[in-house]
Formats: structure tokens, sequence, C-alpha cells
């Protein structure tokens, strides 16, 4: 045998020692972190009551958490009409880290994934789902339940090679949650790591005004998928509904890549979703975007408005850390900050037009 034969399988022996070694570690991690495990429908009882005991429980044995919630309790909430919609703002200090997050690539290269389970504080756990994701409580929540959903390895955020997770997950959850997707460039606090997020269903308006058939513009219908735009709704807003799994996954596939191709990029298209299931039913709504922040973000201190429009501000609730801005919040700035980071409809109307 050649020396560089011999270096090779050598070096080779180490390599495998090392995955063995570091798949060990993240088992280690993952078992550490695990209250329950979650495989499969009916395997374990409700995934949405396991998440709600996980809950209680967690605000019991984290204080980090029950912290959390308590000033969820004192959070305030205004109500501002707007032209064609309403939308309502949430006065929520706690969430100003995320709110005001820096995320440009250097900052999240050179931090600790707060997402990655040998990363996690000390006392939270999760439950492990279908063994490659982890169904978290969110310290920092917005909703009486808000959860995490992450995987347990440190891979991008993509939601194209996730898409039948989201339909599972929704499905799994349902009737009590909707499952929701901020991309890595308009949103996500977490680019550099694949999640979703949970909130209990029909908690954001625009899940109640989409089912709005008053509201609803037709614009495609092909093998068993349905999609619409809402009119006259402040910002665009897709709705793909659709019962077969197969085609659905199809479609939003193909819409992605159409997607892309229309705006001549190679990382996914900005976009927020919101995804839920019930009666046998999956309902998309999907939220394109044009910029992450609006300009008011990004002025000097006597005019900012710290503002980060996610798929929950987008769902028409709107998170403002800071009084100053829930205060002086109205319809005018509402509908700036919408016109602004959203991409016009005809943009949406016309990659369904090539999907025919």
């Amino acid at each position: 045998m050649c020396l560089s034969t011999i270096f090779f399988n050598y070096a080779k022996s180490k390599l495998n020692i090392l995955k063995q070694t570091v798949n060990s570690i993240g088992n280690s991690f993952i078992s550490k972190k695990t209250y329950a495990v979650f495989n499969k429908a009916g395997s374990s009882g409700s995934l949405a009551e396991l998440c709600n005991t996980l809950l209680e429980q967690q605000k019991k044995d984290w204080p980090q958490l029950d912290e959390g919630y308590n000033a969820l309790a004192s959070v305030r909430l205004r109500n501002i009409c707007c032209d064609g919609f309403s939308a309502a703002v949430q006065f929520n200090p706690g969430r100003i880290k995320s709110t005001a997050a820096d995320l440009d690539r250097k900052t999240v290269r050179e931090r600790k994934c707060f997402l990655c389970p040998e990363n996690l504080p000390e006392l939270q756990k999760g439950i492990l789902y279908r063994n490659e994701y982890l169904l978290l409580c969110n310290p920092a929540p917005i909703f009486d339940r808000h959860l995490t959903f992450s995987s347990i390895s440190h891979v991008p955020q993509r939601l194209e090679s996730n898409l039948e997770i989201l339909l599972n997950l929704a499905k799994d959850l349902n009737p009590e949650y909707t499952v929701f997707y901020n991309g890595p460039r308009c949103g996500a606090s977490a680019p550099d790591h694949f999640h979703f997020q949970a909130s209990p269903r029909c908690a954001l308006p625009v899940e109640r005004d989409a089912v709005d058939m008053k509201r609803r513009k037709p614009l495609y219908y092909n093998k068993h998928v349905a999609g619409c735009i809402l009119l006259n709704y402040g910002r665009t807003v897709l709705i793909i509904e659709s019962t077969d799994k197969p085609r659905l996954l199809e479609f939003i596939s193909d819409l992605l890549k159409t997607w892309k191709r229309n705006q001549n990029i190679e990382d996914e298209s900005m976009m927020n979703i919101l995804c839920s299931y019930q009666e046998d039913l999956w309902r998309l709504i999907v939220m394109p975007r044009s910029k992450h922040r609006p300009y008011v973000f990004s002025l000097e201190e006597e005019k900012r408005v710290v503002v980060s429009p996610a798929a929950v501000d987008m769902g028409g609730l709107i998170i403002m850390p800071r009084e100053k801005d829930f205060i002086l919040a109205d319809a005018k700035l509402i509908e700036n900050i919408y016109s602004e980071v959203t991409e016009p409809p005809e943009m949406i109307e016309r990659i369904l037009g090539q999907l025919k």
C-alpha cells in the first residue's frame, strides 16, 4: 500500500471518529433538552395538548419564561383603523432585543446561535418532534402561547427544503395553533438557524380577514390548489388553499422557483408566511416583502420608530417595544410602513399567471 493511501485512510478514520464524537455530544444535548417526544399523530396524544402541558411546566421550572409571561400580562394594545383594514399595535418592551437586533452577516456569524441545543438556557426544555426538531417555549412571548420550532442541526433559514415539515407541523398542531415563518432577510432573528414559530389560531387580524369572501380576488385554480389575494388591504396578501398535500407541495415549490426567476436572484425571495390546517384544508397566507425594515427605523433618535415587520406585524399585530412609538403610532404610520415593505400585488399576479 502506498504512503498516500495510508495517509488517506488514516485521515478518513480520524474524520469518522470526529463525526461520531460530534454526533454523540449533539445527542447528549438533545437528550438533556427533551421534555417529551412526538413522532406522529396518535403516538403520544395531541401535539397541541403536549405543547400546552410543556408551557405550563416550563413556567414552573424556568424562571425566565415565567417572567416573560408575567410581563406579557401587562402589555398594552391599541386598535387602529386604517384605509380598508384595521390593525393592532402592541407595546411589548420584552421584544426590544428581537425588534432592534443587528442582523448583518458579520454579527450573526460571530455570535453564539441561541437556537442550537447546546446554547439553550440550562432550564429550557422542549418536545423532540419527528427526531429532527425541538418545539420550545419562547421566553419573550407576543401571545399567551408562543412557541418556537427549531432544527436540532445548525442549518440556514430556508423554506424551500422544509415545505413538507411546515404542512406536517400545521396539521399536527391543528386546530389550536397557526405556524408562521419569517424569511432570513425579513424578520428571522436567527437567519442562520432554521426555525418556525407558532401562535394561537386566529390571533392575527389577517387570519380572520382571509376567510372573508368579499375581500378575496381569485387568481388561480388548478389541480385542487386555489390562490387569491386580499383586496384593499394596505399590503399584498396571497392566500393559498388545498386539501391535497402532494399537489400543494408541488405548487408551492413551483411558486418559489418562479418567484426567484422573476426577481433574477439565487437567494430565497423575501416573504412572511402563516400556515394553518383545519377540516382537511391547509391555508397558507403569504406576504411578499420588498424590504426588511421601513425608513423610520433608521432615522435619528428624535424621529426614529423602532419597528421591524415580520410575520406577526404583517399579519396585523404590530409590535412596538418602546412606549413613545406605541403612543404616537397612527393610521398614516401603519399604512406607510406596510406600503413601503411589501411587494405590489401585480408581481404576485404575474407569477401566478406563469404557473397556469
